[in-house]
């Protein structure tokens, strides 16, 4: 499979939404979906190398998909990684595909190996470090308005491999 193109901007597909605040994307035909309207999501197919990847530092790049009550994120972490310490209200699965990541959460060390799962709650402060090259699938639900609105610094600035 294509190698997806590098991109400093976010590319977010994302379905209609009637909740404050949200964008609406229109349906690619120009015209008004009735069932979007009524509240009902469109069906949505993307390839994930359809969407640019997005450089947050040199070692940290992402792609997401927003519906309208959650959000699908791909994360490629390089080794040596830090995702700084953060929390939100989003509730969070965390499936690593390859690699391993160390989190540091509610006071403990936890390893999630590839084919491993971690599920966060919301609010919960958590810290990520990739102990070797690793892709990971997040979810989020609802979706992650700072991810969308590029308000999420705590991700941009910092430096590559922040010390611990």
């Amino acid at each position: 499979m294509p190698k997806p193109k590098k991109s400093k901007k976010p590319i977010a597909h994302r379905a209609p939404d009637a909740k404050k605040g949200r964008t609406r994307k229109p349906p690619a035909s120009g015209r008004t979906a009735s069932k979007a309207a009524a509240g009902k999501a469109p069906l949505q197919h993307i390839p994930w190398h359809k969407i640019p990847l997005e450089e947050m530092n040199p070692l940290l790049q992402r792609q997401f998909v927003v519906g309208q009550e959650i959000m699908l994120a791909r994360i490629l972490l390089e080794k040596g990684c830090i995702v700084p310490e953060h929390s939100h209200h989003n509730e969070q699965l965390s499936y690593v595909i390859n690699g391993a990541l160390k989190f540091w959460i509610d006071g403990r060390e936890i390893l999630v190996h590839a084919g491993e799962v971690l599920c966060i709650p919301g609010n919960m402060a958590h810290k990520v470090e990739a102990l070797e090259d690793s892709v990971s699938l997040d979810i989020f639900s609802p979706p992650r308005a700072d991810w969308i609105n590029r308000t999420d610094r705590y991700l941009r600035d910092q430096s590559p491999r922040e010390e611990q």
